[in-house]
Order: structure tokens, then C-alpha cells, then sequence
């Protein structure tokens, strides 16, 4: 593990110990799982930037497929399961 080290407020020094002490942890567990929880929101958002940027080259991808049209008649295997 490596430690971190970094200035707050001294309001935000205070709060960050009366939640640790309304939850029952210490206050390094309640910024580590802080940080935790931004670094994932931060990946989060980040992966679903890229999936909108590759989605929109996809789109254009689907649209030339389109032109194929349907492989096979399939309505009348409705039927043969009855």
C-alpha cells in the first residue's frame, strides 16, 4: 500500500472525521473508500465516453449490413416446434 498525502479545509478535516465517527470507521478508511468510489465513477464515465465514440463508427458499420437483408425466411419454424 502507498500512502497519500494531501491538504483539505480544516471544515472538510472535521467532516470527514464526525462521518468517520457516524459510521464507526476511522477516517483513512473513509477517504481510501472515497477515492475509491471517485476513481471508479472517473472509469466509469471515461469507458462510456468510449463506448459512444467506437458506437458511432459501429452505426455506420450496421447500416452497410443492413443492405444484406434478411438470411432466411424463419416464421414458419414457428410451426414445426408444435
Amino acid at each position: 500500500m502507498t500512502v497519500l498525502r494531501f491538504r483539505v479545509s480544516d471544515s472538510e478535516a472535521v467532516a470527514a472525521q464526525e462521518w468517520a465517527a457516524r459510521l464507526g470507521v476511522d477516517r483513512s478508511k473513509l477517504l481510501r473508500d472515497a477515492l475509491r468510489a471517485h476513481l471508479a465513477k472517473l472509469a466509469s464515465e471515461a469507458e462510456a465516453l468510449r463506448r459512444a465514440d467506437v458506437g458511432e463508427h459501429d452505426d455506420s458499420d450496421l447500416a452497410s449490413n443492413a443492405d444484406w437483408g434478411p438470411a432466411e425466411e424463419w416464421t414458419g419454424w414457428a410451426d414445426a416446434a408444435g
